[in-house]
């Protein structure tokens, strides 16, 4: 795929966001069918956003597909990875508009600020190693969205070139004191205007959400990326993939690492 062709994909994710149209599936002519050719279109895609965002800059990652039941939703057998922009980023309590995207999938995740570089190197990072580059963990709701009218058919490579499919992302306060944690086995619990919904747990995120952060710190490499200190990393859903309705406020409890909340107007 040349320049020119991600170019006019990623043109026309922009123009859907924009538009407020949804894509049956990107033009045929500069539609990817493999995971270089979408990692391009998705970074041709941010670059248009963040020049159409004020002060708009890439503050981390997500990685996405890291829980089994999200990849047998979405027909997929490995995870993707998307990137945080600033200016989709909120703080808990949030309140985000309900015609502010296409839909409204909720994940709640265990998300990570590192504080080193967790550099390339020869032998693969696992999930001990990264753990001591992290300064700080927080809960988090990803918002998903999507600019294809059936997300969950549109299949891999699409749903990376549309930065794998990112919404809104709301985070709660930072929790420094790791040592009080155990993310292996973390229970969440999602609360849906004051009633209890969905259950989870941070062992659904490749058992551990710092394996998901090893993951991507192993996979960036070889896109010319890396995680350096401050980023911000959200690891995957620990529920299964659900949707909120307009005036639906969703709070998500993951005990020792505290809540987080966002309400939809």
């Amino acid at each position: 795929m040349d320049d020119a062709t991600v170019a006019r994909a990623a043109a026309a994710l922009l123009a859907a966001r924009a538009r407020m149209t949804p894509l049956a599936a990107l033009p045929a002519d500069c539609r990817p069918d493999n995971e270089v050719d979408a990692y391009r279109i998705q970074a041709a895609y941010v670059d248009r956003l963040l020049a159409v965002a004020p002060d708009g800059r890439r503050v981390g990652f997500k990685a996405g597909c890291t829980n089994e039941t999200a990849q047998v939703q979405l027909g997929l057998s490995a995870p993707f990875r998307g990137m945080l922009l600033s200016s989709f980023v909120r703080e808990s309590p949030a309140e985000i508009a309900s015609a502010d995207g296409f839909m409204r999938m909720i994940e709640a995740e265990v998300a990570f600020r590192l504080g080193a570089d967790l550099a390339p190197q020869a032998a693969p990072l696992d999930a001990a190693s990264v753990r001591a580059a992290v300064a700080a963990a927080m809960p988090a709701i990803e918002v998903v969205d999507s600019r294809y009218a059936d997300w969950t058919t549109a299949g891999a490579p699409q749903l990376i070139a549309d930065n794998g499919c990112t919404g809104f992302w709301v985070h709660g306060a930072e929790v420094r004191a790791l040592s009080a944690i155990d993310f292996a086995d973390l229970p969440v619990q999602v609360w849906r205007n004051g009633v209890a919904a969905e259950q989870g747990n941070s062992a659904n995120v490749l058992g551990n959400p710092l394996n998901s952060l090893a993951w991507l710190a192993n996979h960036l490499p070889a896109y010319g990326l890396s995680l350096r200190a401050g980023d911000l990393v959200t690891t995957g859903t620990t529920i299964a993939v659900n949707a909120a309705e307009a005036g639906d406020e969703v709070m998500a409890d993951f005990g020792p690492l505290g809540q987080v909340s966002v309400r939809f107007r």
